[in-house]
């Protein structure tokens, strides 16, 4: 740690955020480091940690995986963390900063890294308990604790920090509003369509958006705590909890104290160098103002300007920093939402080719300039192409594909290759090029995108170019006759196919096992959290809402009902085969009635019933139970339905018993979890009144026997299935049926329709045909009994979810009034029954769980 001369220098930082942690590694790669002794003086009680996914402490994950100081790290490179010790004053004049503990250090360099402060509106009340600020982890403690006490919470801010909290107490069973005071949430990424997808994908949520107005007062109850929000228009808002999220502010308190040279609107004046007015004094991240006069609040910026204070500092020659891409791509209450470029096209002559849906709630635009290149974008509930697209915005380069075809969702139109430049930037994060990470691959033997992330740093930061980055890197690989294995995501190397043999062949039972042994590392992404939870479910590893395996479920598994629009749930029972007796519709339409469900009969023989809250499902099911019901699986990637016609039973065209069938088959799959799901059906004739023929497996009956039909699907891309085997036995086509699930489930990716698989099988039909039917690969054995241990396995998920009051806990609008409905899910009165209140439409909740025949109307309260 000394120099030639046998002298050591001093370095400070101030601040151990995520830009203080990028700092110090990229100054610990320098050469001159050596000769430096390092201190780092820090507020937070704990290490570096990733600030961007702190929503991820809303649902279940521990502060320590969100730690960005890999283990050894500070002691191997010799640097002295001081925790909980912040900054008070810096002597510029004598090198010497002072620390709150009383602490004195000299410095010759000193780096401020003290990032940004809540802005919290300067309006009466704010103080109040039931008051918070997002933006560490206390905070998050804090807002934890008081929902606990809370029914409906507001967020003054509708950003990217706005947006997360308020997903957060929604999620925590909170009536939830938020208030931005542009016309539109997240006004700087998005523009006015884009911003209008956002709210109405928002508000389907059960989210209560008000734009145009801000924060005028914070109301507060006789024992002073928060009671409601005062808006800028004169509307009250009741609220127990009030969340500011409204912006930042550059920390530059320190700078100011000791005469440096700010910005008019916050931020350490700095120079493409990151050098303050003190040559030995720099600033980097949210605290500066950058050479370009812009306070950056994104970490891509903040890992740039890191990087460049390390080599001004080891007087090596590279770029400063003179700006950023700030392109952002993230998930914002589960609607997929991203800009890039220029997204509001202030370009002279730029010209938008937009498309926008909105009954699906998608939205894109591209903005294209002059010249035909790409100048930027606005993706909101599709996102795919994002990885390509922002590279060429960024780079400025013409689009080698008419951009009509890439301003379509992903599976409208077919697109030609996207040519990125060499030069484009592939990971904005660490201004990683695609030359760059070819040249991985290519010179230095990067063998897949794990190799090239740790020679390049590509795709380990906010990982928004992790799709694109494995495309460039199969393509190289692929140029240099390499085989490339596709992984499932960034934290696993291998394939869907290939986990659920790891699962099926170890016995493995919890996701964090599976991670530990066989992934990369992190917590996991919403690609193989899923994903495994199928996996686990499709081998019969216990209860889906148990232990591990509960945390790992979506919306609709977790609460064993599919979410609709509004934040209600639909209930649907199982009609095998479509056959119900008179008792079984009694009973079903007496729940209806006394729980004001909407009902509705459906193309797959079943009575589906909506409108019901979290807190109803249980009584709900309590009395279908009761009746004799049990779960319709119509909310798992399952087996849904096996639609039938009556058959020869009773109609004079019918050769076959097609309605007993397929009351067995459903039974004998019910509850299959599988890669997508599954619809079959079963005609008694080739007249096909079941639509046989449009079903993943479909069976149709002939003089002789069954044929079996496999690989349909309907939707927006139909396919008609192909015929497997004709004039089976019943038996034959049973254990063909068995063979082919459990084939398809064991090898197929994810979220793979059969007929999808199919198309992209090997071998396709014809291999099919071979395995399942002559036992080609040696695997009927096994297959047959995967069925065997299904079926064996099956239980109804309902009925034992309504036996363990630990399950029932999760089946709750708020945790501190059990029982009480969510004021947010409103609906109005149509044809006799209700429907879910549009955004702006005056609704109604609903006052009572037991309604009376034929007064659903009068039992809604304004």
């Amino acid at each position: 740690m000394t120099l030639d001369d046998g002298t050591v220098r001093d370095l400070v930082l101030v601040g151990h955020g995520m830009v203080g942690q990028r700092f110090l590694e990229a100054w610990s790669e320098q050469p001159a480091a050596r000769g430096w002794r390092v201190t780092v003086l820090a507020e937070e009680p704990r290490p570096a940690y990733d600030r961007v996914h702190l929503s991820a402490l809303f649902s279940g994950s521990a502060p320590e995986d969100l730690a960005l100081c890999p283990p050894g790290f500070l002691a191997d490179h010799g640097i002295d963390l001081r925790l909980g010790d912040p900054v008070t004053a810096i002597d510029r004049a004598a090198r010497l900063v002072r620390t709150r503990s009383g602490s004195e250090l000299r410095y010759d360099a000193l780096v401020l890294a003290t990032g940004s402060v809540p802005f919290v509106p300067p309006v009466p009340g704010t103080d109040a308990p039931g008051c918070h600020v997002y933006r560490t982890v206390e905070d998050v403690d804090a807002i934890r604790a008081g929902a606990a006490g809370a029914a409906t919470g507001v967020v003054v801010g509708g950003g990217l920090l706005g947006l997360e909290a308020a997903g957060a107490l929604r999620a925590g069973g909170l009536a939830t509003h938020v208030v931005e005071f542009a016309p539109r949430l997240m006004a700087v990424q998005v523009d006015d369509g884009g911003g209008a997808a956002l709210r109405r994908k928002i508000e389907d949520l059960g989210v209560t958006v008000h734009t145009g107005a801000g924060a005028d007062a914070v109301l507060t109850g006789p024992d002073g705590r928060v009671r409601g929000l005062a808006l800028s228009d004169g509307r009250e808002l009741a609220a127990d909890l009030v969340v500011f999220s409204a912006g930042v502010r550059a920390r530059d308190q320190l700078a100011r104290d000791c005469a440096l040279p700010v910005g008019g609107r916050g931020g350490i004046v700095v120079d493409a160098h990151c050098r303050t007015e003190d040559p030995a004094v720099l600033a980097i991240g949210e605290c500066a103002q950058a050479a370009d006069g812009r306070v950056y609040g994104l970490v891509a910026p903040g890992y740039q300007m890191a990087e460049t204070a390390a080599r001004t500092i080891a007087e090596q020659p590279g770029a400063g920093f003179t700006g950023a891409d700030t392109s952002t791509k993230l998930k914002l209450l589960g609607v997929d939402v991203a800009s890039f470029g220029d997204p509001h096209g202030s370009a002279e002559g730029a010209l938008d080719v937009l498309y926008s849906d909105g009954r699906s709630g998608v939205y894109r635009k591209l903005v294209i300039g002059a010249d035909g290149a790409l100048l930027g974008g606005v993706l909101v509930g599709d996102t795919e192409g994002y990885g390509a697209l922002r590279p060429l915005a960024v780079a400025g380069k013409p689009l080698t594909v008419a951009p009509e075809q890439l301003v379509l969702p992903a599976g409208f139109a077919p697109a030609g290759p996207l040519a990125l430049p060499d030069d484009a930037v592939l990971c904005s994060c660490h201004n990683v090029t695609q030359g760059a990470v070819r040249a991985a691959v290519r010179d230095q033997g990067a063998d897949g995108v794990a190799a090239v992330k740790k020679c390049t740093r590509a795709g380990t930061g906010c990982g928004s170019c992790l799709k694109q980055l494995g495309t460039v890197v199969s393509e190289e690989l692929a140029a240099a006759g390499v085989a490339t294995v596709q992984g499932l995501c960034e934290h696993f190397a291998h394939s869907r196919a290939e986990l659920y043999e790891i699962v099926r062949v170890t016995g493995l039972t919890g996701f964090s096992d599976l991670l530990a042994g066989y992934g990369s590392g992190g917590e996991g992404c919403d690609v193989c959290k899923p994903t495994v939870a199928s996996i686990l479910a499709s081998l019969g590893n216990g209860h889906i809402l148990d232990g591990e395996q509960g945390a790992l479920q979506d919306s609709n598994d977790h609460f064993l009902a599919n979410l609709q629009r509004n934040g209600s749930y639909s209930v649907v029972p199982r009609v095998p085969g479509g056959e119900i007796t008179p008792e079984g519709l009694i009973a079903i339409g007496e729940i209806a009635r006394d729980h004001g469900l909407y009902t509705k009969i459906t193309g797959g023989q079943r009575i589906d019933m909506f409108g019901a809250t979290v807190d109803e499902l249980p009584v709900i099911w309590r009395k279908l139970v009761d009746a004799g019901f049990e779960s319709g699986h119509a909310y798992g990637k399952s087996l849904r339905t096996v639609k039938s016609c009556v058959g020869e039973t009773w109609c004079r065209f019918g050769v076959q018993d097609s309605t007993t069938l397929a009351i067995e088959l459903e039974l004998r799959y019910r509850g299959l979890r599988s890669p997508h799901k599954l619809k079959a059906a079963v005609s008694g004739c080739a007249r096909e009144c079941a639509e046989a023929q449009s079903k993943d497996f479909g069976v149709i009956a002939t003089s002789a026997g069954w044929n079996l039909y496999v690989g349909g699907n309907g939707g927006t891309t139909p396919r008609h299935a192909d015929l497997l085997a004709a004039d089976l036995d019943r038996e034959t086509l049973i254990r063909t049926i068995d063979r082919f699930l459990m084939f398809y489930i064991r090898t197929a990716d994810r979220l793979e329709r059969t007929s999808v698989w199919l198309e992209r099988l090997e071998g396709g039909l014809d291999h099919l045909r071979a395995v399942v039917l002559d036992d080609s690969l040696g695997i009927a054995a096994e297959l047959d009994e995967l069925t065997v241990r299904h079926i064996s396995g099956y239980r109804d998920e309902w009925a034992e979810t309504l036996a363990d009051p630990e399950r029932l806990r999760r089946f709750s609008s708020f945790v501190n009034a059990p029982g009480t409905p969510d004021p947010a899910v409103t609906f109005v009165p149509e044809r006799g029954q209700i429907r879910p209140a549009r955004p702006g439409e005056a609704g109604r909740t609903l006052n009572s769980p037991v309604l009376v025949a034929g007064a659903r109307l009068e039992v809604l309260t304004p």
